[in-house]
């Protein structure tokens, strides 16, 4: 059985990629006819650590998605050169990856981008933006993971 990691990238680790890891989690399980095993891992550019927001929590619990034993972790060059995909949630963390490791450019993309999008390629922050912000950002990360799925198996 071959193993594959995708790390999803944010800026705190504390938004967006903890409830895109939830997602993908789920939808990995949800889809039990694929003989690889997918690790997902979620990290941020400048972490410390803490928990997921209280909005975070209380936005993928109402989904039926528990993330709140979740910690942050930092974006380290271990965790780049372990993961076969990195998926950012902004363009500008994709530059800074890519600017600090070029050699691993060939597998990170923007989420958006990797479903295909040409546009827009970020999901916007909602950190401190409030609960509806929250609930916008989980349905574009839910949308964007559902796009790009098969893919990210593949």
């Amino acid at each position: 059985m071959s193993r594959k990691t995708v790390l999803l990238v944010c800026y705190g680790n504390i938004c967006r990629s903890p409830m895109a890891e939830g997602f993908l989690n789920k939808m990995l399980q949800n889809k039990n006819d694929k003989p690889m095993e997918i690790r997902v891992l979620s990290a941020g550019l400048h972490a410390f650590g803490g928990s997921p927001t209280g909005e975070a929590i209380e936005v993928m619990r109402a989904k039926g998605i528990n993330i709140s034993g979740y910690r942050s972790k930092q974006l380290t060059k271990e965790l780049i050169e372990e993961s076969d995909l990195i998926l950012t949630m902004k363009k500008e963390y994709k530059d800074q990856i890519i600017s600090r490791h070029p050699e691993f450019k060939h597998k990170v993309f923007t989420l958006k981008e990797f479903a295909g999008e040409k546009e827009y390629l970020d999901i916007a922050d909602p950190y401190g933006e409030g609960m509806k912000a929250y609930e916008t950002c989980a349905e574009e990360i839910k949308q964007t993971l559902t796009n790009a799925f098969e893919k990210i198996v593949n």
